[in-house]
């Protein structure tokens, strides 16, 4: 029986996309998010005003829909187990995303199937990776947040000085020649769909703008698929995943990291794939068929818009001007405050055969446009 009502714990930009699609797919969307002008309330069918990790809330989510799904993983999931004893859906299920949470698990979860990753321990000062080396938080960290990239050995003792080393996860430096990207998605039939390899570019930890697809060997393309294939059929998802990766120097592939959910890399999958990371996930969660990952054009690039000052401004003129770029498509996500770094929207740019070794430039040309460079 296909469910045609779907609880989403979160309601930021991710939700407010997923929004669009469910409306086209006939699907109510209901909606667990703590502040009026989330992105997601303007677009969802019904919204329940809690904070993500008020259990309560989700029990009372949970007798409004069929089945819940996420927009981010930053849950009680002591909690919702209680919550899940009770009869509650939820795609991922808890059981998939308990090892994925913290990112020290993750890691040795990933280690554990034997999928690669980068050397990593509990935090060491005598650490044996050299320098540089990583220091992340092992839970809530995101775009940059809780990454630390340490030079030399004074560095890290300050850190360890200043944060709670139980709290942090310590890996090896990787020096990679492209960092990689891929959306796979897998329904309750154990069919896994994975979409192209994508390359992303990060400033500060913060991903700046996806070219797909990426340019990498056939050999990458298959390494990256097999891994997400076996990611999701170890956990027997339903759902969808990003999972970002390395590519070494020498050509091999690590798992840098795994966002059990709709990801910023597969933004550009709205106006470039037949079927988008959103749509995908509706349909994997629900129990329709799996759509089609494959691109309608040769290529796309997609750029975020990100906050590079204090203000309330909707930049109208600037989006206009990016909006005169040919085969542009801009998303802005409504968020009525504009601060550094934060995501505002997100431009594609939808590329012809012939382009496609411009997507650097174009993005580079869309960057210097919003950030009036």
């Amino acid at each position: 029986m296909k469910c045609k009502r779907v609880g989403v714990i979160g309601g930021g930009q991710l939700a407010w996309m997923m929004a669009e699609e469910a409306q086209a797919l006939g699907i109510e969307l209901i909606v667990q998010t703590p502040n009026q002008d989330d992105p997601a309330v303007s677009r969802a069918t019904e919204v329940i005003f809690a904070s993500i990790d008020d259990a309560e809330a989700t029990a009372k989510l949970a007798t409004r829909c069929d089945v819940i799904t996420f927009e981010n993983e930053f849950i009680d999931l002591e909690a919702l187990q209680v919550v899940a004893q009770q009869g509650v859906s939820f795609c991922p299920s808890l059981t998939a995303l308990s090892p994925l949470l913290d990112k020290y698990e993750q890691r040795s979860y990933l280690q554990q199937i034997g999928l690669p990753v980068p050397q990593f321990s509990a935090i060491n000062v005598n650490s044996f990776y050299g320098f540089p080396v990583v220091l992340k938080a092992r839970r809530h960290g995101y775009d940059g947040q809780g990454t630390f990239i340490l030079k030399d050995n004074q560095a890290l003792t300050e850190i360890c000085q200043r944060l709670p080393t139980s709290e942090m996860l310590m890996e090896e430096y990787i020096p990679f020649s492209k960092e990689l990207a891929v959306m796979a998605a897998r329904n309750a039939s154990g069919e896994v769909v994975t979409y192209p390899v994508v390359e992303t570019y990060q400033q500060d930890q913060v991903c700046r703008w996806v070219i797909a697809p990426g340019d990498v060997s056939e050999e990458v393309q298959q390494q990256v698929k097999a891994i997400a294939t076996t990611l999701l059929t170890k956990l027997e998802v339903v759902g969808i995943f990003g999972i970002e990766l390395f590519l070494t120097t020498d050509g091999k592939v690590l798992v840098n990291e795994v966002a059990p959910r709709t990801h910023n890399s597969g933004h550009y999958t709205l106006d470039a794939c037949d079927t988008s990371q959103f749509k995908m996930q509706l349909q994997a969660v629900t129990g329709l068929p799996l759509g089609s990952p494959q691109l309608k054009s040769a290529g796309a690039v997609m750029v975020n818009l990100l906050g590079y000052e204090y203000s309330e401004n909707d930049y109208l003129n600037i989006r206009n001007e990016l909006a005169a770029i040919p085969n542009s498509y801009i998303h802005w996500y409504g968020k009525n405050q504009s601060r550094p770094g934060r995501k505002l929207g997100h431009v594609t740019v939808l590329l012809q055969k012939e382009e496609l070794f411009q997507a650097k430039q174009i993005a580079e040309k869309i960057e210097s446009i919003w950030y009036k460079k």
